[in-house]
């Protein structure tokens, strides 16, 4: 573990209200009204993080975040609408219908031998509920972009670590010694990444520079929180930029370590291009506001690696239906270990990739039960989407969507949530049996 290094000394600057453009009107009225309550009741609080970030560069957010001096049982006390939350982090949500206003009591960034900060010997930080002043608090915070906070009594933006500045040239920055603050938080790098593909902006020289040695640390993170991320970084619009930010770090083969190893194996680079076409549309879709479902956007990201290792099965000479399931399972398996990807998702990704070899089988009966398959139109999709590598499969894409009009289209958007048919309560369900049958191999290098 490096020696820790102290975090910088904050000098406040205040950027009075003509010198920035965030504005009440952009706010939620609801995050307001927090704002107000804690100010009338003799408490300080500041509109923190990602929204003054975001805004200040012209963006909308979508959540508003409050910091305070207010402990989280004192905010409680002012709302009776508010939840208190976590054990790593404990924090107050204050609810207003469909929205929630986070609201986090500022942060020292010391052991105050109470118990309430732990760090594990590695120096991921385990537990952080440690009470301390604004000043604290900003300080550990984890970008100079995400340590900005607006004044409701001035309408000034409050700033203790260069962010403003940062922001204005549209740089990422740690605060304090990126090493020390990667190894308390391993997903830290992801959001580097998340954040600058979001913004558009640079990861910062020092703030770039220990990620592909530390990597492999977000193998010690939670398989959840990993889920999570992946679906931040995927399904938040800049699905594109994410991936190849990712790639340009190192973070790609430690996220999707299969899927990174059979890309870079292809030399024709068409698995490579069929997930960035893939994610093309995927930010088509945010930007449209359709939705996407988590299992094929998963069924997009490994596909990759699928290919890889239904190869090699089928060099073994397994018969090719039973490759191509022993291949799902194992990519799927072997993902598992570190991304947390949910059964309701892990299924229909699979039957995804399963139904693929089935669009060369034309038999009249086999074509009517193909229609009817739950997963028929998002492994049509995914078909039309392997044209991408080669026009091999254009004949059946063309043959299904004809049927598709004569038949009147019947099928379920495939990229709406995956849950079983004439059930809607989200309960996960075992893939009905079916009998053995021959099944074409997936082309090699699809």
């Amino acid at each position: 573990m490096p020696d820790q290094k102290p975090l910088p000394n904050p000098e406040l600057r205040v950027i009075p209200r003509d010198q920035h453009n965030v504005s009440r009107k952009d706010i939620s009225p609801n995050a307001l009204r927090v704002l107000y309550r804690l100010r009338d009741a003799g408490f300080s609080a500041y509109l923190v993080g990602g929204a003054v970030r975001d805004l200040l560069v012209g963006g909308n957010p979508k959540d508003f975040d409050v910091a305070t001096d207010a402990t989280p049982e004192q905010v409680r006390q002012q709302f009776r609408n508010c939840r208190l939350i976590g054990r790593r982090f404990r924090l107050a949500h204050v609810v207003f219908g469909r929205e929630i206003i986070e609201v986090a009591t500022f942060r020292a960034n010391v052991d105050d031998g109470s118990g309430d900060r732990e760090t594990h010997e590695g120096g991921r930080l385990l537990r952080d509920n440690v009470y301390g002043t604004i000043e604290d608090d900003a300080v550990r915070r984890d970008f100079t972009a995400n340590a900005l906070y607006y004044a409701i009594e001035d309408f000034s933006v409050r700033d203790y670590t260069g962010g403003f500045e940062d922001v204005q040239n549209r740089l990422m920055r740690l605060i304090g010694d990126p090493e020390t603050r990667y190894r308390e938080d391993p997903v830290r790098m992801l959001r580097a990444v998340r954040l600058s593909a979001k913004l558009h902006f640079e990861i910062e020289a020092a703030t770039a520079a220990p990620i592909p040695v530390l990597a492999p640390l977000l193998s010690e993170a939670a398989p959840a929180r990993l889920f999570e991320e992946c679906l931040k970084l995927f399904l938040s619009g800049h699905a594109v930029e994410s991936f190849i930010r990712l790639e340009r770090h190192g973070l790609l083969s430690a996220l999707l370590p299969e899927s990174a190893a059979a890309m870079k194996a292809n030399r024709s680079g068409v698995l490579r291009a069929i997930v960035l076409e893939g994610l093309r549309g995927t930010d088509l879709r945010v930007a449209n506001d359709e939705p996407v479902s988590p299992a094929f956007l998963f069924a997009l990201l490994l596909w990759p690696a699928y290919c890889r290792a239904l190869i090699a099965l089928q060099a073994q000479g397994v018969h090719a239906a039973e490759a191509q399931r022993r291949a799902a399972d194992r990519v799927t398996v072997h993902q598992l270990s570190m991304v947390a990807l949910p059964r309701r998702f892990s299924l229909p990704m699979q039957e995804i990739w399963l139904l693929q070899s089935r669009f060369a089988l034309r038999q009249p009966k086999r074509v009517s039960r193909m229609l009817t398959h739950p997963r028929f139109r998002a492994a049509f999709d995914f078909l039309s989407l392997r044209l991408t590598a080669s026009d091999e499969h254009a004949a059946d894409v063309a043959f299904w969507r004809d049927m598709q009009a004569q038949a009147g289209d019947p099928a379920d958007d495939g990229f709406d949530p995956d849950t079983t048919p004439g059930r809607d309560d989200g309960e996960e369900h075992a893939p009905r049996k079916r009998r053995r049958r021959r099944g074409a191999p997936v082309a090699a290098g699809e």
